[in-house]
């Protein structure tokens, strides 16, 4: 019998695969075609303190190997979602959720993140400083280390719960940012987020999406989440939630052979929402046709 558990920041998963901010709405959604606790966990859509609209449509766009999105943070404002999304949630999934939180401030972040933190749900903060699809937050935090650092500082001293930080890749150096979460006090980090891309309409002769640009996901950054992952693994202590073109179980094994504890599914939701489910089910077949008895003896494998 294979070992599926995994602890990430102290709390006990059954597994290691975990549905992604953005992909899985508020849980309650996806409840509706099977059962969510089979899950490890899921990370909520992404929480602002007011509420936003997202960005103009069009803003989503298939792409060879992926898709784009510009949607912007779309979401009720921090309130609503305690008030109106957190009871709907707690009827359908039993477990700890990660709260997804975004900004457009220090002061946002730390405010939002102050009244997830207070949540019974909420087993842990995802503090989203990559977002690159809106502008004057989100990603500005996480390009440069200081920036990093200030917000998951100013987080960390309102909140008792787990912080990870999310980092983007959209950088020259992201185990620069991620030595400065660790040293400002996060207790892991996530990455990675989209990767800046466009499509343009050669009938229109403009971009495909009214955003202009979009964050790639999908399959065809596979490879370069799995060498961000590998590189981070080598430069922090703190454990690392790894994502990025996920869609099988055999990626969810390289990418913890990579350095991951556990593991985020975004777009492959979106193209089939059974796919966590099934990601959960065959896991322990895939593991046995490795040769893999616990999934804990193979986190960073790949360096030894």
């Amino acid at each position: 019998m294979v070992n599926t558990k995994v602890n990430l920041c102290g709390i006990e998963l059954d597994n290691p695969v975990i549905p992604a901010s953005g992909t899985f709405g508020y849980g309650y959604e996806f409840a509706e075609l099977y059962d969510i606790d089979c899950l490890g966990t899921f990370s909520f859509k992404g929480t602002t303190r007011e509420p936003r609209y997202g960005n103009p449509t069009p803003r989503i766009a298939e792409t060879p190997g992926g898709m784009l999105n510009a949607v912007g943070l779309q979401n009720p404002g921090v309130d609503r979602v305690i008030s109106e999304e957190l009871p709907k949630l707690k009827a359908v999934f039993h477990k700890p959720v990660m709260a997804n939180v975004s900004g457009f401030s220090v002061k946002e972040y730390v405010e939002v993140c102050e009244k997830l933190d207070a949540e019974p749900q909420v087993g842990w903060l995802e503090v989203n400083i990559s977002c690159p699809n809106v502008h004057g937050g989100g990603m500005s935090f996480g390009t440069d280390p200081k920036m990093a650092a200030r917000v998951t500082a100013a987080v960390r001293e309102v909140t008792q719960k787990p912080l990870i930080v999310k980092l983007s890749p959209n950088v020259t150096d992201i185990c620069a940012i991620a030595r400065a979460c660790e040293d400002a006090g996060a207790d892991a980090v996530s990455l990675i987020n989209t990767l800046m891309g466009m499509r343009i309409d050669i009938r229109r002769r403009r971009p495909l999406l009214a955003n202009g640009t979009g964050g790639l996901s999908g399959g065809a950054i596979l490879p370069l989440a799995v060498r961000m992952v590998y590189q981070v693994y080598e430069a922090v202590k703190i454990p690392i939630v790894g994502m990025g073109g996920v869609s099988t179980a055999e990626d969810v094994l390289e990418m913890m052979l990579a350095g991951a504890t556990a593991v985020e599914i975004g777009a492959a939701n979106l193209v089939d929402p059974w796919c966590c489910r099934d990601l959960v089910n065959k896991l322990p077949l895939v593991m046995e046709q490795n040769g893999i008895e616990n999934l804990n003896d193979i986190i960073g494998g790949a360096h030894q």
